[in-house]
């Protein structure tokens, strides 16, 4: 099949899991003998007027890269317009791709891409498949009080309504997906985030170099990392590292990762006086992340809304225990005492227990991580989940669609 996949993330541009997502399944997708087109950003500082598009083909895959429109746009400070203007440039792209190559499915990850997925899946006259992988509601523990959660929701909700077939990567986000969008869930397919466990593999001289770097004494080492958001509740972590330290003297933590609460945490360790114990790393580069991942104890994934939870499975192909909330996809990745330890959302009495439980039992914790490992082979197999998704592209038809209304869900709490 000629698969067209638009995706604002994709390598060297990660910001989060979403990158990795499509990257992991376009180029699984050529290896089964797809001929598939990534339409993505290029990397930050491209010059949008000299260099407004790229085409190459990297892992089988054909890149066509565009540099949104020249403007004095910041995306943190102008989402919305710096989306259009990416999505702008993104359809000039397509519509000129169009030209010599039709899809036989168009492809959309997430929110951001909505405008030229439409634009272009109608000017193919091609179905458009959707990938749900988060919602701002959810993001936002179900409050659009703000304007900018409720543009960006409409956006959501038409991408939802507008898809000739959505999926999502865990029930959870089915189930959220279906109330928020107003869609029917049975037509809602579930197909899990799969990981590419060699890449996590690591020398043991790094491993004993991460340990040394962040662990000098030998004390337990705790990791999180991902983006530093409300959402994924460090601020969880932090308020129990030190019951976590009164029973295991000198513990440590290592959070890793960059976001918009990163000063914010800073202050809570100061608060409840862990600042010396917690290791702000910022973003770690793949193989040092791996190393560190090895070096760790545990693994803590304290979330308090999330999707999947693919840093659940990069700590599993490490080999490293985990202990993770419940939140959404968390729930089903992790098997509570079978390939890890779970706590309810936001229970902070209960994730140093956990965590305690990990660091007083390590024997357990070794077989609970080693039955973790090995459940990637089978539930969370690329190559599996690329064959399902072709198979969601061929039963794909362009339906109808009837005009649409506003968003019922504009304001207040969306999950109410």
């Amino acid at each position: 099949m000629r698969v067209l996949m638009l995706s604002w993330e994709y390598p060297p541009v990660v910001v989060g899991g979403l990158g990795r997502h499509v990257h992991a399944l376009a180029t699984r997708l050529a290896a089964q003998g797809h001929d598939v087109v990534v339409l993505c950003r290029q990397p930050a500082g491209s010059d949008a007027i000299t260099h407004p598009t790229a085409d190459t083909v990297v892992e089988g895959v054909r890149l066509v890269r565009v540099a949104e429109d020249p403007t004095h746009l910041v995306f943190e400070r102008d989402l919305v317009a710096w989306t259009l203007a990416m999505g702008h440039a993104m359809t000039r792209a397509g519509l000129a791709l169009l030209r010599d190559w039709r899809p036989d499915v168009v492809h959309a990850h997430d929110w951001l891409v909505t405008h030229p997925a439409i634009a272009l899946a109608e000017a193919a006259g091609a179905p458009l498949v959707a990938t749900v992988h988060a919602t701002e509601a959810g993001r936002h523990s179900g409050w659009l009080s703000q304007t900018l959660n409720q543009q960006v929701h409409s956006v959501e909700w038409w991408l939802a309504n507008r898809a000739d077939s959505l999926i999502t990567c865990s029930s959870a986000m089915r189930t959220e997906v279906a109330h928020l969008f107003e869609v029917d869930p049975g037509g809602i397919t579930v197909l899990h985030n799969g990981i590419e466990a060699r890449r996590w593999r690591v020398r043991s001289a790094d491993v004993a170099a991460a340990r040394a770097a962040y662990s000098p004494d030998g004390a337990p080492l705790l990791l999180f990392f991902g983006r530093l958001e409300w959402e994924k509740g460090v601020q969880d972590l932090i308020a129990a590292l030190p019951r976590i330290r009164r029973a295991h003297r000198g513990a440590r933590l290592v959070v890793a990762g960059e976001g918009t609460h990163g000063g914010w945490l800073v202050e809570q360790a100061r608060k409840h006086k862990v600042r010396r114990a917690v290791d702000f790393a910022g973003h770690l580069p793949d193989r040092a992340l791996a190393a560190v991942l090895a070096a760790a104890d545990a693994v803590v994934l304290p979330s308090r809304y999330e999707p999947f939870g693919i840093v659940a499975l990069e700590a599993a192909a490490a080999g490293t225990p985990l202990v993770a909330s419940t939140a959404g996809g968390l729930g089903e990745v992790v098997l509570d005492g079978v390939t890890g330890l779970s706590f309810a959302p936001g229970d902070v009495d209960a994730l140093s227990t956990a965590v305690r439980s990990v660091l007083d039992d390590r024997a357990s914790a070794v077989r609970r991580a080693r039955a973790a490992k090995a459940r990637l082979a089978t539930d969370f197999d690329w190559a599996r989940i690329a064959s399902d998704t072709a198979e969601v592209y061929r039963k794909a038809v362009v339906v109808e669609h009837a005009p649409l209304g506003r968003p019922k869900i504009a304001t207040g709490n969306a999950f109410l």
